[in-house]
């Protein structure tokens, strides 16, 4: 596909110093919504691809720090779309914060709070569009009406998300008390056990790690389906291989060809 051509301030020339200046920034916001350092570094890489794919669409109507924020949001949005996390919707918060006899043990919130997993957990269960207004107004420090630029919304709508995003934060503090109490002598945190189940699978963990995995599948309430699903989907993959297939050798006389660059 062909590059359009640069808008004033965005030569492909400007990139390299465009890369060194909004990476940290850029780095924040997508670990801050990810909590997932390679997820991170694959949204930032993904942004900066596609700012210089499309640098002729910027205008300079905001800076170039909103700009490829609102790239990287986008980018965060789409993948998001394709995930089932474990949140609070949007609905849910609303219906528990319009009961009037809803409410929350702020002792054990304030305790959370001060623990920064606990504070990292909570916040993947807020839904996305209310956790990016949050993770940008609370602890990057933006204004609202700079959220509502970068993110293409209103600002009441910008102010509805934050608005739902702290509701949403509150109550998933409130209810992590409880998934903690399910989970209460099982080894390792889910998601501990959770990343090292595709290496479990292929049999590359030390007999340490491997014996703690098993603890955890033996004892934990959630994490024994998504092993057995990983295991099925597996299975059905592998059924897939024909093994009378084989390469035809001219094509593969072809590709060492062109390998060879003949």
């Amino acid at each position: 596909m062909p590059t359009p051509p640069a808008a004033p301030g965005l030569a492909v020339a400007d990139f390299g110093d465009l890369v060194a200046a909004e990476t940290p920034g850029l780095y924040r916001f997508a670990l801050s919504l990810t909590r997932d350092p390679v997820q991170a570094e694959d949204l930032v890489q993904d942004t900066f691809l596609r700012a210089l794919e499309r640098r002729g669409q910027f205008r300079g109507g905001s800076s170039v720090a909103t700009w490829l924020h609102r790239i990287l949001h986008n980018l965060a949005v789409d993948r998001s779309r394709r995930r089932a996390r474990e949140v609070l919707t949007d609905e849910v918060v609303e219906g528990d914060w319009r009961d009037d006899r809803y409410s929350v043990d702020a002792e054990t919130v304030v305790q959370r709070a001060q623990v920064r997993e606990e504070v990292e957990d909570a916040l993947l269960r807020v839904p996305f569009a209310s956790r990016a207004v949050l993770v940008l107004h609370d602890v990057e420090g933006w204004t609202v009406e700079r959220i509502a630029d970068q993110i293409g919304v209103s600002l009441p709508a910008a102010k509805q998300r934050l608005r739902r995003g702290r509701m949403a934060m509150v109550s998933a503090m409130a209810r992590g008390a409880e998934r903690r109490a399910a989970l209460d002598g099982v080894p390792l945190r889910c998601w501990d056990a959770r990343q090292w189940v595709s290496d479990y699978l292929d049999g590359g963990l030390a007999a340490d790690r491997r014996a703690m995995i098993e603890r955890h599948l033996g004892a934990c309430p959630t994490c024994p389906p998504l092993y057995a699903s990983l295991v099925g989907a597996q299975e059905a993959l592998t059924a897939l291989r024909d093994p009378d297939t084989v390469v035809n050798p001219d094509l593969a006389r072809r590709i060492a060809v062109r390998m060879a660059g003949g």
